[in-house]
């Protein structure tokens, strides 16, 4: 499984979890699509994706799971 984690500087990463036993706590957080705008894996991983629309939900979803004393989401 595949989680966002952020970090205290409010930057984004991927981890991966590879066991169920080792799978964090997390928000399960739902949206729509903006077409053209969602951001990608590749944007995550090539760190490409901070201009589109997209990228603001993911900012919101990460202070949102931050309040809730999350660091994945």
């Amino acid at each position: 499984m595949r989680l966002l984690k952020r970090s205290r500087a409010a930057e984004f990463s991927l981890e991966n979890f590879v066991r169920d036993d080792e799978v964090p706590p997390y928000a399960i957080l739902s949206h729509t699509w903006i077409e053209g705008e969602e951001v990608t894996f590749q944007d995550l991983t090539n760190n490409t994706s901070k201009d589109k629309l997209g990228y603001k939900k993911i900012r919101f979803c990460g202070e949102r799971a931050r309040y809730d004393s999350l660091r994945y989401f």
